[in-house]
C-alpha cells in the first residue's frame, strides 16, 4: 500500500510530535480533561518552564496533534481529534494489509 509523499510527511511529524516523553506527559496530563489550555497553564500543570511548555505546544501543533486560537493575549490550545483519527485511520488501514 502506496500513501501519497504530503501524507507521509505528515504522518512523520505526527509521529515525532508524539515520540517524546514531555510531550506525552502533556498531551496525557493536561489534555485528557478534554478543554483548552494556555501556555501558563500547561507549564504550571506539568511544572516546566513557559518556555519549554511553548516549545513543545508549537512542535505539537506542527504534528498535528494541536490547534490553537489565539484570543487577545493569549493562545489556547486543544486536542485536533479530527487529524489524530486520521492518522490513527492510516495505522488501521495499514495493519489490515499486513
Amino acid at each position: 500500500m502506496m500513501f501519497p509523499t504530503s501524507l507521509n510527511e505528515d504522518f512523520l511529524q505526527f509521529c515525532k510530535g508524539l515520540a517524546n516523553s514531555n510531550r506525552q506527559q502533556i498531551l496525557f496530563s493536561v489534555f485528557t480533561d478534554k478543554q483548552e489550555h494556555t501556555v501558563s497553564e500547561v507549564a504550571d500543570k506539568v511544572g516546566i518552564a513557559q518556555s519549554t511548555a511553548s516549545e513543545h505546544l508549537s512542535l505539537l501543533k506542527r504534528a498535528g496533534v494541536l490547534v490553537s486560537e489565539k484570543r487577545e493575549r493569549e493562545v489556547y490550545y486543544v486536542v485536533n481529534k479530527d487529524k489524530i483519527r486520521q492518522f490513527v485511520n492510516l495505522i488501521e488501514d495499514w495493519l489490515t494489509c499486513c
